[in-house]
């Protein structure tokens, strides 16, 4: 993986984004072309998002659960270092309409969180090959 091209839909979502900052930090070197790369690392599915899992008696939400799913796999060439994998991560955080604010910032903070284990998991199976 001494020259990896990442091939995505979405070059400005948070995993895309960490991603490629932690192979930097590690010495990799990123390709602008896939013909110039030694790999490629193709995320093919790269979705966030939050869902209820609780309400209160009044049918306020009081408790959030976030998630982020993605689809990953690694060539070389035509091998197939890794196959396509999903990993999804989930967070759940008790929500309170008087602090709305805080509490929007607490999500973010959440999905930040999943980012960058997502990537260490990612990062981590990918080490191992």
């Amino acid at each position: 993986m001494e020259r990896t091209y990442i091939a995505a839909d979405d070059h400005y979502s948070a995993f895309f984004r960490e991603l490629k900052s932690r192979l930097r930090a590690a010495g990799v070197v990123l390709s602008d072309s896939p013909m110039d790369a030694t790999a490629t690392f193709g995320i093919s599915f790269d979705q966030t998002s939050q869902r209820v899992l609780s309400v209160s008696t009044r049918n306020v939400p009081t408790e959030y659960e976030v998630f982020y799913t993605i689809t990953y796999s690694l060539y070389s060439g035509s091998n197939v270092l890794l196959p396509p994998q999903t990993l999804t991560l989930t967070r759940d955080y008790a929500y309170d309409s008087t602090l709305v604010l805080g509490k929007a910032r607490e999500g973010e903070l959440l999905r930040d969180a999943i980012v960058q284990d997502l990537v260490r998991v990612v990062l981590k199976q990918i080490s191992t090959l």
